[in-house]
């Protein structure tokens, strides 16, 4: 990930968008960490919150509002959101247009996806340790599958026809896999993994393997291999510990990295970025707005904590962005958690813990 300067923007306005359901409940404790972190190591965070959710769109009709990408691309350093989902959206437009409206509308094509076992009991694999699982994916997140082509024909009759199209452009196919590259040589990472489909999906498994080969080139002293996706799934069950970068499509990426939760210990503990590096991109957590389960406190904050991380990372406070994981790492360990992880705290439990702990944190 390629950090913002921080003295191009200052003070660092982050747009804050709870969501809906749990996504209101685990950006209140990102709040309060980021708070701290900023109070302690000096940082110029703005913390600025849209009320863009399934309540605003009910009352006016409106998603992004006019001239909301552009204020989010000229005037903020990054974006945070919570989660978004809503039963009383039946078909989610207001998620969809918000969600795949900024990452497609600021070009976001880089999904980063650390898989990390912070606590070995955590990990569904028998004899598996945080030793061996801990790697990163790569995934594709502004064409394949989730383009939206396609259509339907004849539709509620017995002869309708589906068609759903996939997308991949040379440029797009070049740029997640040479991110996966740069990524792996900054991060001192001997292996990267291409995954795809193409003993099915021959044309489109053309263009990246022929990509990922060209690109493997230029980093001779990095170990390549591919895997079908099906089989890769299988090996990230075997033996995860083979892997340390996997860069795929969004489809295949999108399945994987829910896999890859899955290894770390669920959803809850499940961070995300979403970049174009050297502009303003966007952080999530991965699991959904659970909208019955909002307020009562069950939420896990853990993951939305981890990608407030990622966001501190690339906005270069390392420092303090370390400091945060391990907090949150140390309350895993101990088990002061949420019931999703077979601890007894609250959502906000966990967090107040969180932002006492750093107010101590040696700086």
């Amino acid at each position: 990930m390629s950090a913002l300067d921080p003295k191009e923007r200052s003070p660092q306005r982050i747009a804050l968008l709870p969501g809906d359901g749990i996504g209101r409940d685990v950006t209140a404790e990102v709040v309060k960490v980021l708070e701290v972190v900023a109070e302690r190591w000096r940082l110029p965070l703005e913390l600025v919150p849209f009320p863009w959710n399934a309540d605003r769109y009910l009352a006016t009709g409106e998603t992004l509002p006019d001239g909301a990408l552009e204020d989010l691309r000229d005037n903020f350093s990054a974006i945070f959101i919570g989660a978004y989902g809503d039963p009383r959206v039946p078909d989610m437009k207001h998620a969809a247009d918000i969600l795949l409206g900024i990452r497609f509308g600021l070009d976001l094509y880089v999904n980063y996806r650390p898989i990390k076992l912070y606590s070995d009991a955590l990990c569904p694999l028998r004899g598996k340790t945080k030793d061996d699982v801990d790697f990163v994916v790569f995934r594709e997140n502004t064409e394949g599958a989730y383009v939206g082509m396609g259509g339907n024909f004849k539709t509620g009759t017995a002869d309708e026809v589906a068609v759903q199209e996939e997308v991949h452009s040379r440029r797009g196919v070049e740029r997640i896999i040479r991110a996966a590259f740069e990524w792996a040589v900054a991060h001192g990472k001997s292996r990267v993994c291409m995954s795809d489909k193409s003993n099915v999906m021959r044309f489109a498994g053309d263009l990246w393997q022929r990509c990922f080969a060209e690109v493997a080139q230029e980093y001779p002293d990095l170990e390549t291999e591919h895997w079908f996706v099906d089989a890769l799934a299988m090996q990230l069950v075997r033996k995860p510990e083979r892997f340390e970068v996997i860069v795929t499509n969004n489809m295949f990426g999108d399945i994987l990295t829910d896999l890859g939760a899955a290894l770390q210990g669920g959803l809850g503990v499940a961070a995300s970025a979403n970049l174009h590096p050297g502009r303003v991109s966007m952080f999530e957590p991965v699991h959904g707005s659970a909208p019955k389960h909002a307020g009562t406190g069950r939420a896990n904050p853990l993951g939305a904590i981890l990608s407030a991380v990622l966001m501190l990372e690339n906005l270069g406070h390392r420092a303090a962005a370390a400091a945060v994981e391990e907090v949150a790492a140390e309350s895993i360990g101990e088990g002061f958690t949420t019931p999703d992880l077979g601890g007894g705290a609250t959502t906000s439990q966990v967090g107040d813990r969180l932002a006492e702990r750093l107010r101590s944190v040696p700086l």
